[in-house]
């Protein structure tokens, strides 16, 4: 009985200290004090840090879709973020590409009143997938955080919205690598919030 007791105990610690391992491969992008490690619009008043969290928040003004951008691209990847959209239309782009006036063209899971559980295509070829509308409403906690986890492996795609699996799609044209953003878009004045996000690379 000790002996089993002991054997017990023993795998507890092995399996927590793996399971440690793990949680540690991820790897904050946001350090829940400022924009440091991110690229800027040139209108700095749309994305700023409150309470810990990136906010996106617009006038309802803007010329084209706006984007806070990471410094470094990222290829196959495992990424995860909280979400809390208070109105309008948002999303989160990766494998994509920053132009110098900082459009941005690329994949991204879409974060908008009807068109949650959307991968879409900025300046591309568009909606590329969509979940089932009323199913990915279900699943969404209006005006709340909602956790998504986005994977990227070769041509492989996946996207989870609060544990539900919403897209997994195999692309050959999507681009190997590229950067991660966070976007704000034309229209009505709208506030996206996002905290928590963590990237863990194949490295």
């Amino acid at each position: 009985m000790i002996r089993t007791t002991l054997g017990l105990a023993v795998a507890l610690t092995l399996a927590a200290t793996s399971a440690g391992a793990a949680d540690g491969e991820f790897k904050a992008l946001f350090n829940g004090k400022d924009l440091s490690g991110w690229v800027t619009p040139a209108d700095k008043t749309l994305f700023s840090v409150e309470n810990g969290e990136i906010v996106g928040r617009t006038k309802g003004n803007l010329k084209k879709n706006e984007f806070l951008v990471t410094e470094k691209p990222y290829g196959d990847f495992v990424l995860k973020a909280k979400v809390k959209l208070r109105n309008h239309n948002s999303g989160i782009q990766f494998r994509s590409k920053r132009a110098d006036d900082g459009a941005v063209s690329g994949p991204q899971a879409d974060v908008a009143n009807g068109y949650w559980g959307l991968l879409y295509e900025e300046r591309g070829r568009g909606i590329l997938e969509q979940f089932d509308k009323e199913k990915a409403e279900a699943l969404i906690k209006k005006n709340d955080w909602n956790d998504f986890v986005i994977s990227a492996k070769g041509d492989h795609v996946t996207i989870d919205i609060n544990g539900t699996r919403v897209i997994d799609r195999v692309d050959p044209k999507f681009a190997k690598e590229g950067i991660i953003a966070l976007q704000v878009h034309t229209g009505e004045p709208m506030e996206v919030r996002y905290k928590d996000l963590e990237i863990k690379t194949a490295d």
